[in-house]
């Protein structure tokens, strides 16, 4: 890829989100970024624009100012916990989601990379990964070129946000990583910033349709 171009994100506030927007910042492929968010994020960059708005408004204040990108970055999430209900959950993972999907292909957007998790599927009996696997499929219906879709396992990085369940596991996930072998290997944690990585790469990919990316798809698409 040689054309410069410009990138829209959503979730640019999150552990994926912030390392997602350093990298795309630093890439000399990316013109612009734009950024879609609640609050104003506290990054100085010319090639920066930032878009602050209540994410119901999402799609429909895109539409309006006649956004234009080439690509979209998706690490919109929340949890039950932090949401305060299933319903509330939901809004953020699957509704704000789709939302930003359709207002990105308005946008002329023809690459879609979304964060979503290990485990996702609309038929799943867990709450939490059906609802993953309902947003990838909404999605996946809206049409793009390419739709890349990344399932972590457990994220490692620095949260804004106290976890404790999460932090023990980070604690863990040096000793626990090497023993997850085979098929178990797609539940290893990964870090961010791999994440990160590994979407900025597969947006410079020639791959075309919907493809699915794991540990080990997303550690090599990162070249760590």
């Amino acid at each position: 890829m040689t054309e410069k171009r410009t990138a829209l994100v959503a979730g640019a506030s999150g552990l994926v989100g912030g390392s997602l927007i350093r990298q795309l910042l630093a890439s000399p492929t990316y013109t612009k970024v734009i950024a879609i968010t609640r609050r104003e994020l506290d990054i100085d960059d010319p090639k920066l624009r930032q878009i602050v708005i209540p994410l119901d408004d999402m799609e429909s204040f895109l539409t309006e100012a006649i956004v234009r990108a080439d690509d979209a970055f998706c690490a919109l999430g929340t949890t039950i916990k932090v949401a305060g209900s299933q319903a509330a959950f939901r809004k953020v993972d699957h509704d704000y989601v789709v939302a930003f999907a359709r207002a990105a292909k308005a946008a002329g957007a023809a690459r879609f990379m979304l964060v979503t998790a290990i485990g996702a599927s609309s038929a799943s009996k867990i709450f939490y990964s059906r609802v993953k696997g309902e947003a990838e499929e909404a999605v996946a219906a809206v049409g793009f070129e390419a739709l890349h879709i990344f399932r972590p396992g457990l994220l490692l990085g620095a949260r804004g946000e106290r976890r404790a369940a999460e932090s023990l596991m980070m604690k863990l996930s040096p000793l626990l990583n090497p023993l997850m072998l085979g098929a178990a290997t797609v539940y290893r944690s990964i870090n961010a910033e791999v994440v990160a990585a590994a979407m900025v790469a597969a947006a410079g990919g020639e791959a075309r349709g919907r493809q699915v990316h794991t540990y080990a798809e997303m550690v090599k698409l990162a070249g760590v």
